[in-house]
């Protein structure tokens, strides 16, 4: 590659790679860490959110620190696959949940050290709408809507809660807010370039300059984002877990989005491993 190539902006005009998505910036070299909220009192109850406001718990609260502590030390054993310095942007859901999980989060990078950007939120990112299913419980809505709630479960990309948001609808809406925030992350940077090792193991040790950007949402938004980033169709929405306070990174290599790591808990205590365990179950239920 040459000066001029290197130093040229990224742009979508250049052909993309093989396994690239189109709303992904051509050549565009970057990393997007997922943190899932925290704990809620909803969650306490088994009672789906969807987009209610529930309120973090005392448990939740503590598993915002915790992953706000893991992301001030990216290159603690063992080290996250993040660039080590500061996050370029953060973006979270504007349910009170992931606002407030984000809050507590970057208020301890902060205390690390860690320069944060103003925090924005994207409503792009709100959990999915269960309409007449939010605030009840798993039972009750077994009890309400058992035929609607087995087809969800089984075949997510044709059947939604009543008054609910299909996911048709949901990615559309990710999709634009994926756009948006890739497009802030391109902007002005180098482009990178597939003519490198793509295996690990075999890559450079020069320090990892790319910008990064932190999103904080909600499980069912996460697995929609994980199949656009992908480029996977919808019906592999239940492909994906994303625990309590967890961490997931998409490194995106020249413009192809890699999954490095997902679901990482290991930074919760062991009370909160529990709730891991909890959320993981519920998520085998179809609540979100």
């Amino acid at each position: 590659m040459t000066d001029e190539q290197t130093r040229r902006p990224i742009g979508r005009h250049e052909e993309p790679a093989s396994g690239s998505v189109a709303i992904i910036p051509a050549g565009l070299d970057a990393v997007l860490v997922l943190l899932r909220h925290g704990e809620t009192e909803f969650i306490v109850d088994k009672r789906f959110q969807g987009q209610m406001e529930a309120p973090l718990s005392p448990l939740g609260e503590q598993q915002a620190i915790l992953a706000g502590r893991r992301l001030s030390d990216v290159a603690a054993p063992p080290p996250l696959p993040v660039p080590d310095g500061p996050p370029f942007a953060v973006v979270h859901s504007p349910l009170g949940r992931a606002r407030v999980t984000a809050e507590l989060a970057v208020a301890e990078m902060a205390m690390a050290g860690t320069t944060i950007p103003p925090l924005r939120a994207d409503s792009g990112f709100s959990e999915v709408a269960q309409g007449g299913w939010e605030g009840l419980t798993d039972v009750q809505i077994a009890e309400r809507f058992g035929d609607s709630l087995a087809s969800w479960r089984r075949w997510p990309e044709r059947y939604h809660a009543p008054g609910g948001e299909s996911l048709v609808e949901v990615r559309a809406r990710v999709e634009t807010a994926l756009e948006r925030l890739l497009a802030d992350l391109a902007a002005g940077a180098r482009p990178g370039t597939h003519d490198r090792n793509q295996v690990l193991g075999y890559e450079t040790a020069a320090r990892d300059r790319r910008r990064w950007a932190l999103v904080v949402g909600h499980g069912g938004v996460f697995r929609v984002v994980a199949c656009v980033l992908l480029g996977l169709p919808i019906d592999h929405f239940w492909n994906f877990d994303f625990g309590l306070a967890a961490i997931t990174v998409v490194e995106i290599r020249a413009g192809r989005a890699v999954l490095r790591a997902l679901n990482l808990d290991g930074h919760l205590d062991g009370a909160s491993a529990l709730a891991a365990i909890e959320s993981r179950r519920r998520n085998e239920r179809g609540a979100l």
